[in-house]
């Protein structure tokens, strides 16, 4: 537990929306990317624990990172948090992270985490492929994501390429086999895929049969099938494993920026959110995030990502700019 509570501190409720610069000077101010509920509730938990209060401001990941960009050395940000990583790469190469605390780097294994210790994993979303069980058979599923783009998948998928979700898994699709052969998935994409507003609307399409199945992450199929699983009850999960950059783990990060007004407390929350308690309440909550922080195992619905065999991507050199350029170019954007 950590014990930070100071008589200066007397402000003890988390505070959602900006503050006068007075109460601001005591807490500090998260710009997250981040599931809102999740986020609250480790603001609520590390308010409790340390009597400091956090202010959240909301916004998609590279919303937020070009916000960052903008603010430079005088961003009001404290903490930097997302839902994939490429958002936490522009960031760090733009120099404006400080060093992550080497005990919370530890917490974390180094997969999850960039060579640079400049920000960390704080939770983890893998790649799936949903199908429809009455319009596609087990042994007709494609073997690779790479088979998407073959002629008999042709208006039979969805996808939601717009989102950073997607866009991640592009950024994964380049680093590992290159511009040419990403470049040309994405020609297949044009052609093939039924374009989706968002994940959701991706699975839900499959389900209702608009298309035979969507590369979506899993946390929505899983949400789903917590709740009514009435978006999801004609679907079953397809893992492509084997080192397929569809089966591509994305890392949601967390950063201290060098402009933080109160970078101990900042450091603190990193620590806080990447440690037993943070991560415990990553595991039992309903985002169906992966934890990947102090060993604590994942939410008993998720197969453990060490089954799925996952390709080896370096976090740090996922590139948001070259994705977007290569996506405009294919015209799925």
């Amino acid at each position: 537990m950590i014990r930070l509570r100071l008589a200066t501190l007397a402000l003890l409720s988390t505070m959602t929306s900006w503050a006068p610069a007075a109460a601001q000077d005591l807490g500090i101010t998260v710009y997250s990317a981040q599931h809102a509920g999740l986020t609250q509730k480790w603001a609520d938990a590390f308010l409790e624990d340390s009597g400091i209060p956090v202010t959240i401001r909301k916004g998609s990941d590279i919303l937020m990172a070009n916000q960052i960009l903008q603010e430079g050395e005088h961003s009001p940000a404290d903490v930097f948090l997302t839902e994939n990583s490429p958002a936490m790469t522009m960031v760090d190469r733009a120099g404006l992270f400080a060093p992550v605390n080497p005990e919370t780097l530890a917490a974390v294994p180094q997969e999850f985490r960039p060579a640079s210790g400049n920000w960390t994993g704080i939770a983890a979303r893998t790649t799936i492929f949903v199908y429809n069980t009455d319009m596609v058979g087990e042994k007709d599923l494609p073997k690779s994501m790479l088979d998407l783009a073959a002629p008999e998948w042709k208006g039979r998928w969805g996808a939601a390429p717009a989102g950073a979700d997607f866009q991640a898994i592009v950024s994964a699709l380049l680093q590992l086999r290159g511009s040419d052969e990403t470049a040309t998935w994405l020609a297949g994409l044009k052609q093939n895929a039924i374009a989706y507003r968002g994940n959701f609307e991706a699975m839900r399409g499959a389900n209702v049969g608009e298309v035979a199945g969507s590369l979506i992450y899993n946390y929505y199929y899983f949400g789903d099938q917590a709740g009514t699983g009435e978006s999801s009850d004609k679907l079953k999960v397809h893992y492509f494993r084997n080192g397929d950059p569809g089966a591509f783990v994305s890392i949601s990060g967390g950063g201290v920026l060098k402009s933080s007004h109160n970078p101990e407390a900042a450091q603190a929350f990193l620590a806080f959110i990447t440690g037993p308690e943070g991560q415990a309440i990553l595991r039992d909550g309903k985002t169906f995030e992966y934890a990947i922080g102090s060993g604590i195992k994942p939410n008993a619905a998720l197969p453990p990502l060490d089954t799925l065999g996952y390709p080896k991507v370096d976090p740090s050199l996922l590139n948001a700019q070259d994705v977007v350029r290569l996506m405009t170019e294919a015209g799925v954007m």
